[in-house]
């Protein structure tokens, strides 16, 4: 199977390589074209833009920073219509709102091809292991065509029925981790000022109801101060935003989301956004980045 890849940052980098070691062709783009060159050392092509991508491949997937760039690579010169067509399949991966994969959605179907939005959960290691979620919605019959590479970027796909319902899905999933995430730092940052050790907090998290992945592998690394980002804080803050605006769409209260992306927010001012999402633990410890637990 062939297929073309747009973007290749932490996630869009691990996800091709996936792809490449389990025998698909693909051909990558990238703004940044030298960001290719790993993967042209996998056995990839590279393409000189998204229209070149989209004529050479029947599939193409995009895996981009915010709705800004799943737009541009879409709309502007050189972008995704100018080639997409009958028998030309689109599926975006990358985290955005609802309206963004509805405009998306709308554009390639006027031309002829069919889109898929297929928003995933999971950071840099799921996506080296191809153990990514894929929240996926759209055109069904290009769905079923993509299930034998969703089965090697994920280890589980849902189908969600029109578009928007996965990125909704994606926005709600990443709304409750940016809030857990803080719960956490303040739970941490508490036992540490109330003479408790934090690490002994972790060990009895870990023995809970409340256990979880993500305070199981996250924590240890927040009490080093280590922030390798798997998860760039800016892209959480991003998704914490666009939750809450769909909050206000449907008139729902998140008064605890609301708090958490004001914390990421004030995170970002303090130069922690290219950091791991976990990096809120500096403000929320009052440290603002010093890096000491």
């Amino acid at each position: 199977m062939e297929v073309g890849f747009l973007g290749l940052g932490i996630m869009g980098k691990a996800m091709a390589a996936n792809l490449l070691r389990h025998g698909f062709r693909v051909t990558v783009w990238n703004r940044t074209l030298a960001k290719c060159q790993e993967l042209v050392a996998l056995g990839a092509a590279v393409g000189e833009t998204p229209a070149a991508i989209v004529a050479k491949c029947r599939y193409t997937i995009a895996m981009l920073s915010d709705p800004s760039a799943a737009l541009s690579v879409v709309f502007d010169k050189d972008g995704v219509l100018e080639q997409i067509g009958e028998g030309k399949g689109y599926v975006d991966m990358s985290t955005v709102d609802a309206a963004t994969s509805c405009k998306i959605s709308e554009a390639i179907k006027q031309k002829g091809g069919a889109f898929v939005e297929a928003p995933v959960s999971g950071s840099k290691k799921p996506a080296e292991d191809g153990q990514l979620v894929i929240l996926a919605a759209g055109n069904k019959e290009l769905y079923d065509d993509m299930v034998p590479a969703f089965d090697v970027l994920g280890k589980k796909s849902f189908f969600l029925g029109e578009i928007g319902n996965g990125a909704k899905m994606k926005l709600v999933v990443n709304m409750i981790m940016g809030s857990m995430m803080n719960a956490l730092s303040e739970g941490l940052s508490l036992a540490d000022k109330s003479g408790l050790s934090p690490q002994t907090l972790l060990d009895v998290l870990d023995l809970g109801a409340i256990a979880n992945p993500m305070f199981k592998l996250k924590g240890p690394s927040m009490l080093q101060g280590s922030y390798n980002p798997a998860f760039p804080l800016k892209h959480q803050q991003k998704d914490m935003r666009l939750a809450l605006a769909l909050g206000d769409e449907n008139a729902v209260s998140m008064p605890v989301a609301a708090a958490s992306n004001e914390s990421f927010k004030k995170a970002r001012s303090l130069g922690l956004g290219d950091l791991d999402f976990s990096a809120v633990y500096e403000v929320l410890k009052g440290a603002g980045g010093s890096g000491q637990a």
